[in-house]
């Protein structure tokens, strides 16, 4: 019977992510709030930018908001994730390192694709507007 209840143990341990050989940095309640409220902030400021057209320059506007997406990535990755060089044996930093790769192709094309539709459209005047159904 000892055998059992110390099989039934490593089982839950197993199951719960309790093993003495492998330590995964879970967060704490203020890890999460701290990522919580740079999220929120990380989310406003952006907002902020373009519904109080803060900067006469759309271009400045659209880098402050490509920054602060790549900055809640990476507070995402950190807070929420858990992601750091420290946690299962270096691979998180290869996911790390994927996921900036990732992020470099998404920002850059979605400027590419949103720089394009704006090129190629076709003007619109007034009178066309009326006449839409």
């Amino acid at each position: 019977m000892t055998t059992h209840i110390t099989h039934h143990e490593d089982a839950h341990q197993a199951h719960h992510g309790h093993s003495d050989g492998h330590d995964a940095g879970h967060g704490s309640m203020k890890s999460y709030m701290t990522g919580f409220i740079l999220s929120v902030i990380l989310t406003a400021v952006p907002f902020w930018l373009v519904m109080g057209d803060v900067f006469s320059s759309k271009a400045v506007t659209v880098a402050l908001i490509m920054v602060f997406a790549a900055i809640q990535i990476v507070v995402h990755m950190v807070y929420f994730l858990h992601m750091n060089s420290r946690s299962e044996g270096g691979w998180t930093l290869l996911a790390l390192i994927f996921t900036f790769v990732i992020l470099v192709i998404a920002l850059s094309g979605s400027l590419w694709v949103m720089h394009h539709l704006n090129i190629n459209m076709m003007p619109v005047s007034p009178d066309m507007m009326r006449n839409a159904p």
